[in-house]
């Protein structure tokens, strides 16, 4: 807690380095983490990726970053990690307690990621607006445990502000989740709008609508 506690106030440089040789974080000299707190077991983050300021990142096996994707300022992002004695969770034997962003994929300010299972935001793809929650984990009040699934959030996909997505949702690629929705199940079918409570499918979106197939990251 003392190394963490002086590496958190480290100019960047510095505490890159530091980083990387006390806690074994893989960081391209091309990264940045700004003045957050990210202390998962296991951070890998490509050229040009960034975390914002007063990001939190506790509790989670493993946070990766591909090439320029972004974490925003003022997220909370926490979970359940793998391998400890405790009796949660030990039913699942595969469960991975992971955040991975795809090349340029961006997650914006201020949400809720819980990585008490994998959740998977493809290349391109955009957690926009404020106040979003992804909730892996919850109780299975059949079995009387705790239970978790993960979430994937297909490539080229956008998801409004201030949605609820639930352990064991999938929205495809190519596909949009309007603001204030929820989504508690896996989808299949692209180029679609989503929402509601619980989401449905909305409408078809253009193949033409120039953010699907964009190669810039990031959206002036």
């Amino acid at each position: 807690m003392i190394l963490k506690i002086f590496t958190f106030f480290l100019p960047w440089k510095l505490k890159r380095l530091a980083l990387q040789s006390w806690f074994g974080f893989q960081l391209d000299p091309k990264a940045h983490i700004g003045f957050s707190w990210i202390f998962p077991r296991k951070l890998v983050m490509a050229a040009g990726s960034k975390i914002d300021h007063l990001t939190f990142a506790i509790n989670l096996d493993l946070i990766e970053m591909k090439a320029d994707s972004g974490i925003g300022r003022g997220n909370w992002i926490t979970g359940f990690p793998t391998k400890t004695d405790s009796l949660h969770f030990k039913h699942q034997t595969g469960r991975r307690a992971e955040l991975y962003l795809g090349e340029s994929a961006n997650i914006t300010k201020n949400h809720h990621i819980d990585c008490t299972d994998r959740i998977e935001i493809g290349r391109f793809a955009t957690i926009a607006g404020y106040r979003s929650q992804f909730l892996t984990h919850s109780i299975d009040l059949y079995e009387n445990r705790q239970d978790s699934a993960p979430i994937i959030i297909g490539e080229y996909s956008f998801v409004g502000t201030d949605v609820i997505v639930l352990g064991g949702s999938i929205l495809p690629p190519h596909s949009a989740l309007v603001a204030k929705s929820l989504l508690n199940k896996p989808y299949t079918d692209e180029w679609r709008l989503y929402g509601g409570v619980p989401s449905k499918v909305i409408n078809e979106i253009s193949k033409n609508a120039k953010y699907f197939t964009r190669t810039e990251g990031y959206i002036y």
